[in-house]
């Protein structure tokens, strides 16, 4: 299987990241972090990039989050009272109707991030599939996010 990273700023084929000293300012992901294209890769316009992305293009998203609910429910964009750039695509992402893998860290300076109802503003509601945590991988099965007890 070969898998091809699209990066919403207008690349597919991103590679990892440069090695210190050999950053290149002007390509970064959507993190706005510096990254590498693989051989092959290809770049294009963002509004190209929204278009593979709203055109349901993608088979997976992957996505950080700030809060996630076992429903599947994700925010990921903004803390209230916090001044921010804007949402990027993140909605775009979570409603393109691929599957939604969230990478997070189990906990944010002590507070745990799975909580029973979002308190910051929604990215998306359902959406979630699968949580992968510094502690533990999450599925969801029968609408509900929980444990993963199949992997070996």
């Amino acid at each position: 299987m070969t898998i091809h990273f699209h990066t919403e700023i207008g690349a597919i084929g991103v590679g990892p990241y440069p090695k210190l000293g050999q950053e290149l300012g002007d390509l970064q992901n959507a993190g706005k972090e510096s990254c590498t294209l693989n051989p092959g890769a290809t770049t294009f316009e963002s509004s190209e990039s929204f278009g593979i992305i709203r055109g349901g293009h993608l088979d997976m998203t992957v996505l950080g989050a700030m809060q996630i609910t076992k429903q599947g429910d994700i925010a990921n964009w903004v803390i209230p009272g916090k001044m921010v750039k804007g949402m990027g695509g993140a909605m775009d992402l979570v409603a393109s109707g691929s599957k939604v893998l969230v990478v997070m860290e189990h906990t944010a300076k002590g507070e745990v991030k799975f909580v029973n109802q979002l308190q910051y503003p929604a990215t998306g509601m359902n959406k979630v599939s699968q949580v992968i945590t510094d502690k533990a991988v999450f599925v969801k099965r029968d609408g509900q996010i929980g444990f993963d007890r199949n992997l070996k």
